[in-house]
């Protein structure tokens, strides 16, 4: 969230930020409403004031004059809390500006390639599809998930369910001991202030899913992103504590409502996924370097695992909401014959903290927001998409990458 007085100061450069983001804002309707409601409190404490002028004076003539000043600050906050009510609403729904290196740009034609790395396989055959592959070893099954749950879901079994689980235990063992993150298991159901904390409240309600649980909202978590940057919300740590790295696997969930007969076939877009999510809490300033290291974190499992990628920062128009500079990591599909997005890595600077009410002191005693990041490390369903299809067999089977063989138990092939 932004700070109104920094739009207040700076409107101009907000209104052409905003606007490259692809994304409208009534600048002049917040502007006007902050006018409104500085002169309102303005009002309210002069009578104030006033009240507590003829309080001392204990005057019985001035009692009809303090009675009705008492009703006029009732009026006043009530039109005060109304107007505050509508600057909230604007604010709530801008998104992070981005930072100067970001490419502009209403949509991903505008991201640029940073480098690609990795030899794209050369198949002897026709190259299948990792849900082409998973039926014809019985071994995945949208259509029992579409009985069971409906569509966008599957059922994994034997050795790819084994695989699924061995690819989180393997990133989350990369993470926490050659990078040291910090592993958390957190909760996968979270309030409504907690969603709004990362951004995906007010705007992003209609993707979430919202369950019954008492008379308080709640959600299931869409990344684990929310629940891992909560844990410093409302709190205020101190700079010789930083920075904080945790990595979590978790079921994440999503209801996809702007993607409708997007990626229908197979477990590229699922309700139901699985992800190892990258979280850093950082000095402000030093937010970039830390987006350079999280995203070569996410890197280094692709290349133990020796799959084909690229990464691309993404333009001002692609950019998720709380984001200020996003660099994703694209894998090659090769049933495709083009790269998928399986990790994107986001520097979101104090916009997050700021709605979070996250701040650390410095050595000077001094209060600032603290800078958030997070990425994936990675989305693991798409790791295994992507190893079942850059890893086939014109026999059917699926070679089982070197470095992933001692969490199978040492197999080595999956027929």
């Amino acid at each position: 969230m932004h700070n109104l007085k920094n739009i207040r100061d700076n409107p101009d450069i907000f209104k052409k930020k905003i606007s490259n983001r692809n994304v409208k804002i009534n600048f002049d309707e917040l502007l006007k409403l902050d006018i409104q409601n500085r002169e309102t409190i303005q009002k309210k404490e002069k009578l104030e004031q006033e009240k507590k002028i003829i309080s001392k004076q204990k005057d019985k003539a001035q009692f009809e004059r303090s009675k009705k000043i008492s009703e006029e600050i009732k009026n006043l906050e009530s039109s005060q809390k109304l107007i505050s009510d509508k600057i909230n609403n604007i604010l709530h729904l801008i998104p992070n500006i981005p930072l100067d290196d970001v490419p502009k740009g209403v949509d991903d034609t505008s991201n640029k390639v940073l480098k690609t790395t990795g030899a794209i396989p050369e198949f002897k055959f026709q190259a299948k599809s990792h849900y082409e592959i998973g039926a014809k070893l019985n071994l995945m099954d949208f259509d029992l998930a579409s009985k069971t749950s409906g569509s966008r879901f599957v059922f994994l079994k034997g050795a790819l369910a084994q695989l699924e689980r061995a690819l989180s235990n393997f990133m989350l063992d990369i993470h926490t001991q050659e990078f040291g993150y910090k592993e958390i298991s957190p909760p996968l159901i979270v309030n409504e202030n907690t969603m709004f904390g990362t951004g995906q409240l007010p705007k992003f309600e209609n993707d979430q899913f919202q369950i019954k649980l008492d008379k308080e909202k709640k959600f299931l978590i869409p990344t684990a992103e929310v629940i891992l940057t909560n844990m410093v919300k409302e709190s205020s740590v101190n700079i010789k504590d930083l920075p904080f790295r945790f990595v979590a696997s978790t079921a994440c969930f999503r209801k996809e409502a702007g993607s409708y007969g997007k990626d229908t076939k197979g477990m590229l877009r699922q309700h139901q996924f699985y992800k190892v999510e990258l979280v850093s809490i950082v000095e402000p300033k030093k937010c970039s370097e830390e987006l350079d290291r999280m995203t070569s974190c996410a890197e280094e499992i692709l290349k133990k695992l020796k799959l084909p990628y690229r990464c691309v920062i993404l333009s001002t128009g692609d950019m998720g909401f709380s984001a200020e500079k996003t660099i994703d990591i694209e894998v090659w599909i090769p049933s495709e014959k083009k790269y998928r997005e399986i990790s994107s890595c986001s520097s979101c600077g104090q916009f997050q903290s700021r709605r979070m009410k996250s701040k650390f002191k410095d050595d000077k005693n001094k209060s600032d927001f603290l800078g958030t990041l997070n990425g994936s490390g990675l989305a693991v369903g798409r790791t295994l998409i992507a190893i079942m299809e850059n890893y086939q067999n014109s026999d059917g089977s699926i070679t089982i990458p070197t470095s992933l063989r001692p969490y199978m138990n040492n197999l080595d092939k999956i027929h």
